[in-house]
C-alpha cells in the first residue's frame, strides 16, 4: 500500500499544485552549485516538475527523481514521459538508492521532514539519511538540503486573530486563533494520544487588536502552526508532519562530519508567503512583548564531497602579531577643511575573466566554484540580517587574475589555459566587459573584466593551488541566466560574477529571463525633472580632496592582521595564513544599498546621488561618481525589520523622500572578499512623495538608460541595484 497516499486524484493535483509553485526557487538556488553535466538525483521529487526542469535546462544533465510512493512515480511518468535525461524511479531516500560515487548532485527538496514525521518523529532520521546519501556522491558532488529549520530553543508569545473565522475547531472554517488550539493538542498525531500536542497557554494583554488573542508557546511549535496554518483544506495531512527538524547550527555541524564543504546555508523568506500570509496575520513576539522576525519559511543548506583530509571549513584563530604588508590605511580630507575619510588601498588591479560558450539555446559562463575566502568567516563580521551566512567561507565567484607585467591579452590567455585547460587556439574572441569600484566609500580598489568566447566546453577540473589552503576551488560551467536566478533568491553572494553576466547578456542583446526574487512594483507617483546619464558625465569636474596624515582620521576604518586556519571534518588545523582585512570600528560590516525608484508617465526613474570619494581621485583624478544611496548600518541593527525602519527614516532625513514598498533586491552580496568581510543588502524603495526638509538633492534618470550607459556609472553598488532593479521591473533595455 502507499502510506503517504493523500487522497483521490484530484487531491493529488491540489497537493502537486502546491508543490509546483516552489520548483522555480528549488532550481535557482541549486544552479550555482550544479555542473552543466553529470547524473544527479531528485530525492523526494513529489510532482517530478523540479527534475523535469532541471532536465530541460541541462541537456546533459541525466536527472533521476525518486520517491518512496509509487503514485508518485506514476504520476510523475504520466506527467513528463520520453525525455531522454530524465526517469523515475521509487526508493526510499534513507537508504543507498545509487551505486557508490555515481553522482554529481543529491537534491533533498522539503522531504526530509518526512522521513523524521513517518518515523516516528525521530529527528536523527535525517542524519542518518544523510548519511546513507553522502557515499553515494562524487567527490566534488553538491548534496543540497531545501527544507524547513528548526528556529530554536525558547519561548514566544504568538498573537493570532479571533475574528477571521468561526469558534469551532473545523479547519475549513475557524479563526486562526481556534485553529491554534486544535493544533495544540493534535501536533505530532502519528504518536500515541498522551504523548501528542504541546502546551499552548492564553496571556491577558491590553495592547491586542480587537478581536486577536495572545498565546504563550514553545518557539518550534508556534513556528510550525504559522507554517501550515493555510493549508485548511489539507489539514488532517499537514498535521502529521514535523516540519521542523534541525536547527541552522544542526545542519551545519552534520555536514561538516560527514565530510561535505559547507558552501551555503541560508533560512528563506518567501515574498509572496511574507506578503499574503504573514503580514497582518500573525505577530511573534518575545516574552517581553518585542515583535520578533518573520520565522524563515525555508532553509537552504549546499555541501561540496570532499576527500578525506581534505578542509571543510574556514576561521579566524587569534591576531597575528607584525605590522600589515598587504592593505595600506589612507586618509584623505575633504576641501576646503572638511571631514577626513579613511581608505584602504588595495595593490594590484584585478582582472576577472568570464569565458562563455553556446550549447545549444543555452549560454554557459565558466566559473571558479568553493574558492576558499576565509575573511568572510572573520570574527568581527556582524550578524547576518538575514541569519544567512557563507557556510565555512567557501564561495562561487569569477576566475581572476592580477594584473602584472604583461599585457592583459596574454595574462588572459595563460591564465585561462593554466586555471581551466583552454588553449588560446580555442578562444574564439574577446570583448572587454566592465570597469567598475566594487566598494568605493572605504576600499580604493578597481575590478575590470574581459569576457571571452570559447568553444563548448564543460570544464570540470581542480583549480591550480593559488589560495594557500588545501584547496582553490574547481572550474566548472554554470547556465548564465541560471546565476543570476541564484543571485535573486541568495543563493550567489558574490556580485562580481552576476556583474559580469549581465554585462555579457547587454552586449550580446539577450533578455536576462524571469525575475524570480521578491516583487518590486513602483506605481506611478508625484513627478519629478528627469536627467540623462550623458549629460551628467558633462557635469564639471571636481577634485574635493587632499592627503591627510594619519593623526587627522577620526578612526572610521580598521585594520586587522588575523590568522585562519582551515579545518577537515575531525576538526583537526590543516594549514594557517595570516591575512589583512578591513573593518569599521564603530559601525557594522552589515551595509545597505537603495535602489530609490519612482514612475513617472509610465517611465521607471533611478534616484542617483552626486558625490564625490577619495577612491575615484586616485583612480580618475577627479573626485565625482554617482552612486546609489548606501550607508554601514549601526552595530545595534541586526535584524531585516529594524534595518527597513531605519533605512526610511534615513532616505525621508537625507533625501526629504517619502518611501513607500520597501523591498529586498534579490539576495545579500559581498563587494570585495579579498578585502573585507563586509556584506551588502540591496533594497528597492518606491518613493511615494517628497517632504519638505532635505539635506541631499538627487539626480533623476531613466532606469533603462542607467543600464544601457552603465559604464558611465562605475560605481559598485549601483551597478549592482540598477541592473537587479531592471531586471526585476521589466525596464531592461531593449536589444539595438
Amino acid at each position: 500500500s502507499d502510506e503517504h497516499f493523500r487522497g483521490s486524484h484530484s487531491d493529488y493535483a491540489r497537493y502537486l499544485a502546491g508543490m509546483d509553485a516552489s520548483m522555480r526557487q528549488k532550481v535557482a538556488l541549486t544552479a550555482a552549485h550544479l555542473l552543466g553535466e553529470g547524473r544527479i538525483a531528485d530525492m523526494g521529487m513529489g510532482s517530478g516538475a523540479g527534475s523535469a526542469a532541471l532536465a530541460g535546462l541541462y541537456p546533459r544533465l541525466h536527472v533521476t527523481g525518486v520517491d518512496l510512493s509509487p503514485t508518485m512515480v506514476a504520476l510523475a511518468r504520466e506527467r513528463f514521459p520520453e525525455q531522454a535525461n530524465l526517469e523515475f524511479v521509487q526508493g526510499d531516500i534513507a537508504l543507498p538508492c545509487f551505486p557508490a560515487e555515481s553522482l554529481a548532485g543529491i537534491f533533498d527538496s522539503s522531504v526530509l521532514h518526512h522521513v523524521t514525521s513517518f518515523g516516528g518523529y525521530d529527528r536523527g532520521a535525517a542524519a542518518r539519511a544523510l548519511t546513507a546519501q553522502v557515499p553515494q556522491l562524487a567527490l566534488g558532488g553538491s548534496l543540497i538540503v531545501r527544507d524547513f529549520l528548526d528556529p530554536g530553543a525558547g519561548e514566544v508569545l504568538l498573537d493570532l486573530p479571533n475574528d477571521d473565522g468561526d469558534a469551532s475547531d473545523d479547519p475549513t472554517s475557524c479563526s486562526s486563533a481556534a485553529l491554534f488550539l486544535r493544533f495544540a493538542r493534535e501536533f505530532r498525531c502519528l504518536l500515541p494520544e498522551g504523548e501528542r500536542g504541546f502546551e499552548a497557554r492564553e496571556v491577558a494583554a491590553d495592547d491586542l487588536p480587537q478581536g486577536w488573542r495572545r498565546f504563550r508557546a514553545r518557539l518550534t511549535c508556534a513556528v510550525e502552526f504559522v507554517l501550515r496554518k493555510d493549508y485548511r483544506a489539507d489539514w488532517e495531512a499537514e498535521v502529521k508532519e514535523e516540519y521542523t527538524y534541525l536547527t541552522q547550527d544542526a545542519f551545519e555541524e552534520v555536514f561538516a562530519r560527514l565530510g561535505l564543504r559547507v558552501l551555503a546555508s541560508t533560512p528563506l523568506r518567501n515574498p509572496w508567503i511574507v506578503a499574503h500570509r504573514f503580514r497582518g496575520k500573525f505577530v511573534l513576539r518575545d516574552l517581553e512583548g518585542r515583535p520578533l522576525e518573520d520565522p524563515a519559511t525555508n532553509y537552504v543548506i549546499v555541501g561540496e564531497r570532499v576527500a578525506p583530509g581534505a578542509g571543510v571549513q574556514l576561521r579566524e584563530a587569534g591576531p597575528a602579531p607584525g605590522p600589515c604588508r598587504f592593505l595600506e590605511l589612507e586618509h584623505h580630507q575633504k576641501l576646503p577643511d572638511g571631514p577626513v575619510f579613511d581608505l584602504a588601498r588595495r595593490p594590484h588591479l584585478t582582472v576577472d575573466l568570464l569565458p562563455w560558450f553556446r550549447e545549444g539555446a543555452e549560454l554557459f559562463v565558466l566559473a571558479r566554484k568553493s574558492y576558499p575566502r576565509p575573511i568572510l568567516t572573520a570574527s568581527s563580521q556582524a550578524p547576518a540580517l538575514d541569519g544567512s551566512r557563507v557556510g565555512g567561507g567557501y564561495v562561487t565567484e569569477p576566475l581572476s587574475v592580477l594584473q602584472g607585467d604583461s599585457p592583459l591579452g596574454r595574462t588572459a590567455e595563460e591564465a585561462l589555459e593554466a586555471r581551466a585547460g583552454i588553449g588560446p587556439q580555442a578562444i574564439r574572441g574577446v570583448r572587454q566587459g566592465s570597469t567598475y569600484y566594487p566598494s568605493p566609500g572605504g576600499v580604493q580598489e578597481e575590478v575590470r573584466s574581459l569576457l571571452l568566447e570559447t568553444d563548448p566546453v564543460f570544464v570540470n577540473r581542480q583549480a591550480p593551488a593559488v589560495s594557500g589552503f588545501s584547496t582553490s576551488g574547481q572550474v566548472r560551467a554554470i547556465e548564465a541566466r541560471q546565476a543570476l536566478r541564484a543571485a535573486q533568491v541568495g543563493g550567489l553572494p558574490n556580485a562580481r560574477l552576476e556583474l559580469n553576466v549581465y554585462d555579457l547578456l547587454l552586449q550580446l542583446g539577450e533578455a536576462p529571463g524571469p525575475w524570480i526574487g521578491a516583487e518590486v512594483e513602483v506605481a506611478e507617483g508625484p513627478p519629478a525633472p528627469a536627467t540623462s546619464v550623458r549629460e551628467l558625465g558633462r557635469r564639471p569636474a571636481r577634485r574635493r580632496f587632499r592627503r591627510a596624515p594619519a593623526s587627522a582620521s577620526s578612526g572610521f576604518l580598521r585594520v586587522h592582521r588575523a590568522r585562519f586556519e582551515e579545518l577537515d571534518a575531525e576538526g583537526h588545523a590543516l594549514g594557517e595564513q595570516t591575512l589583512e582585512y578591513v573593518v569599521p570600528a564603530r559601525l557594522s560590516t552589515n551595509t545597505v544599498a537603495v535602489a530609490l525608484l519612482r514612475r513617472v508617465q509610465g517611465r521607471v526613474l533611478l534616484g542617483l546621488d552626486d558625490d564625490d570619494l577619495p577612491a575615484v581621485q586616485a583612480f580618475l583624478g577627479n573626485s565625482q561618481l554617482c552612486v546609489a544611496p548606501a550607508w554601514r548600518l549601526p552595530a545595534e541593527v541586526t535584524s531585516l525589520t529594524p534595518a527597513r525602519a531605519w533605512l526610511r527614516a534615513r532616505i525621508a532625513q537625507e533625501y526629504g523622500l517619502r518611501c513607500g514598498r520597501i523591498a529586498e533586491l534579490g539576495g545579500r552580496y559581498h563587494p570585495s572578499p579579498g578585502v573585507t568581510p563586509e556584506v551588502v543588502y540591496p533594497f528597492a524603495c518606491e518613493v511615494e512623495g517628497e517632504l519638505e526638509r532635505r539635506d541631499r538633492e538627487l539626480a533623476w534618470v531613466p532606469l533603462e538608460e542607467a543600464v544601457r550607459e552603465r559604464g558611465l556609472l562605475p560605481d559598485g553598488h549601483l551597478r549592482v541595484v540598477s541592473l537587479r532593479a531592471a531586471h526585476a521591473t521589466g525596464s531592461w533595455p531593449n536589444p539595438r
